[in-house]
């Protein structure tokens, strides 16, 4: 094989790689958004996470719309290197798309992001508040 034609297949190897890695990393994100206020030792780190998605979604909103998620436009962008058209708008249609088969409308996927995500960021910032004041209180006894 000529060095252009392996160049090439490296090339396509590394957009599957990063393919791979943006579908668990950006899941891993969305289920910690989820569910990361459930631990203690993650509560910190959750809240941040989901201050920072929160704050994508209405930052680019002026020039992408309400919701826009950087991960799925760079993920997006890997899949069309990739030659892959017709990705939905929204990371949640495409993941019960591929997961379950269930085709759901971006719509539905919208509304399941912030019904989601908004409980979160509730109970996060709860537990991030009873925990300070709890840490607060025992370092006034000492």
């Amino acid at each position: 094989m000529e060095s252009s034609g392996m160049a090439a297949l490296a090339a396509v190897n590394s957009l599957v790689l990063l393919d791979y890695t943006f579908l668990l990393l950006h899941t891993g994100l969305i289920f910690f958004n989820s569910f990361g206020w459930a631990w203690k030792k993650t509560r910190r780190l959750n809240l941040l996470s989901i201050g920072l998605t929160v704050s994508a979604w209405f930052v680019f909103a002026p020039w992408y719309g309400l919701g826009y998620c950087p991960c799925t436009h760079w993920h997006w962008e890997v899949k069309h290197a990739l030659g892959q058209t017709g990705l939905p708008n929204n990371y949640l249609t495409y993941l019960f798309d591929t997961w379950t088969g269930i085709t759901i409308t971006d719509e539905f996927a919208e509304r399941l992001a912030w019904t989601t995500l908004l409980p979160a960021l509730i109970l996060s910032v709860a537990l991030n508040l009873r925990d300070w004041r709890k840490s607060r209180a025992e370092g006034e006894e000492n």
